[in-house]
């Protein structure tokens, strides 16, 4: 992630060809200063002064939060077919991604990726500080559009609270239109019945979830979109979904639906009677949270490895052996137990790897509010724009309400425009609320991600079992048990970190001013930045 004189030109022939990838986030962010024509005019001037030939652009006007945009996928596809081209030309990271899949995908093109108005390159040869120093913004951006999408949390609250359904229905249920134009559900003809069935099944006690499953398979239920079978998870989730007697639950809250009822609310509550029942059962010897169970699998078999206690005092995880190619034969693995101790040492040791000093942890801090300035200037920019709209809207309702007064317009004209001039205003205010309220957490988000990390083998031996599974479920996937030993992938971008420190950790100090550290995170420190004392 090299550091990009102002368009200094380009050394390299090998990369000549590149394309230009430009995007804003809505057609009203287009119309409000954020525009594609200036993204391409500042891209193309790059190019020029870089030596590139751009060979395509591709343009979206779509949020980032989701994958699947339709020109950055055909942008994919086309540096998939053309190896030759190595290059990707985007203003600034939050503009090519804002969600892990989209990094991870473009991570694998290997192409190399200039992002000029933050001046930065990205490549595979970049050091690992650098990449995760990238990876640490779009966590950030994926939190700044968490951020920004609070309104659409509010309207699915407001639907709740009127009774209706705020986001994708079950099976059983069909997302449709209603006659005043909102969004509904309404019971689907060919699945509402054997979910009804189904209820009444298992409600006799006489089926298992798994026999259960088998009995709505031979009715024909399966998914909407793939027409796969359901598997025995969908039906125990269809079980416990409260949505199916005529209720749901939203944010903790209970409300009655205004959608119909598949099962009467008495039946609901006959089947989590035996549901509780059978689970009481199952687990009435487990007296206490183990904090690894669920979270590492047996290497040899794929299986679950589970706490238990012996001797009413020691624990112990051990495979289950449920895997299909375990059952019918003995798995040696289920013979295998470890002690909690022992598991506990070593992901702390892991976590130990991710580890930064002060000092770095100052430098990065320094570098991300250095690279958020222009986001922070555009959020400035486009809240200006926004309260100069509402401004311009006051100034015509105070002026047409004068008018009305003096008999120029009529009262009911006057009635129409000021409240369609009040909801723009209302818009607007809003839209001031939320660029406000992003802008303010988002670079405290980026940094509460840093010292996270740093501190993350503190926080570790400290915690309740709980807390310990969840700090590791953040940081760390892929957990197994293999040969005595906890094998883990650190999610992205804390991979980085690790192997960062680890290259920090084997080099030692030169003759120069800078120290190995230095060397390593911040490699183009000007001269007159040695250490001090």
């Amino acid at each position: 992630m090299a550091k990009i004189s102002k368009y200094a030109p380009a050394a390299d022939p090998a990369r000549k060809q590149a394309v230009i990838y430009a995007r804003v986030s809505s057609k009203e962010q287009e119309k409000e200063g954020f525009s594609i024509p200036a993204q391409l005019k500042l891209l193309k001037e790059y190019a020029a002064a870089q030596g590139f030939k751009v060979v395509q652009e591709y343009v979206d006007v779509e949020t980032a939060k989701a994958t699947g945009r339709t020109a950055f996928g055909e942008m994919v596809d086309y540096l998939k077919a053309h190896p030759s081209i190595r290059a990707l030309l985007v203003e600034k990271t939050d503009r090519l991604y804002r969600n892990l899949k989209d990094w991870v995908t473009v991570d694998e093109l290997e192409v190399e990726i200039h992002f000029p108005k933050e001046g930065v390159v990205l490549s595979r040869e970049s050091r690992s500080s650098e990449k995760f120093m990238h990876g640490i913004k779009v966590l950030m951006a994926k939190n700044y559009i968490d951020n920004l999408s609070e309104e659409a949390r509010k309207g699915m609250q407001e639907k709740a609270e009127q009774g209706i359904w705020p986001t994708k229905c079950p099976l059983g249920y069909r997302n449709i239109t209603g006659p005043d134009g909102k969004k509904i559900i309404a019971t689907d003809p060919l699945a509402a019945p054997v979910i009804a069935k189904l209820f009444g099944w298992y409600a006799s006690g006489q089926y298992t979830v798994r026999e259960a499953t088998v009995k709505v398979r031979e009715l024909g239920l399966v998914h909407r979109k793939s027409g796969t079978k359901v598997p025995v998870s969908t039906v125990n989730a269809i079980l416990r979904n409260r949505l199916y007697c005529g209720q749901f639950e939203w944010n903790g809250k209970q409300y009655q639906g205004s959608h119909e009822a598949i099962v009467s609310v008495e039946l609901w509550e006959r089947v989590q009677a035996v549901m509780d029942g059978r689970m009481a059962k199952k687990y009435r010897r487990m007296t206490r949270d183990f904090a690894f169970s669920g979270l590492i699998t047996c290497h040899t078999c794929g299986c679950a490895v589970v706490g238990e206690i012996k001797k009413e005092r020691y624990i112990y995880y051990h495979c289950t052996g449920y895997a299909d190619k375990c059952q019918g034969k003995p798995a040696t693995c289920r013979r295998k137990y470890v002690r909690e101790e022992v598991l506990e040492k070593q992901f702390t040791e892991l976590l130990g790897r991710l580890h930064f000093d002060e000092e770095v942890l100052e430098w990065v801090r320094d570098a991300l509010h250095a690279s958020h300035a222009d986001q922070r200037r555009e959020h400035e920019e486009a809240i200006k724009g926004h309260q100069a709209e509402y401004k311009r809207l006051d100034d015509r309702i105070r002026a047409m309400y004068v008018d009305k007064l003096d008999g120029i317009v009529e009262a009911a004209f006057y009635d129409k425009m000021s409240n369609q001039w009040r909801e723009e205003q209302s818009r607007c205010q809003r839209e001031i609320d939320r660029l406000q309220t992003a802008n303010q957490s988002y670079m405290d988000e980026g940094v509460q991600i840093l010292e996270l990390a740093s501190n993350a083998q503190t926080l570790f031996e400290s915690q309740e079992p709980r807390q310990k599974r969840r700090l590791l479920n953040f940081l760390l996937s892929n957990c197994s048990w293999e040969d005595g030993e906890v094998v883990a992938t650190f999610r992205q971008p804390f991979d980085l970190l690790a192997e960062t420190n680890a290259i920090a950790a084997s080099q030692k100090p030169t003759a120069a001013a800078y120290s190995a550290k230095t060397e390593i995170w911040l490699p183009d420190l000007g001269s007159n930045q040695g250490p001090t004392d």
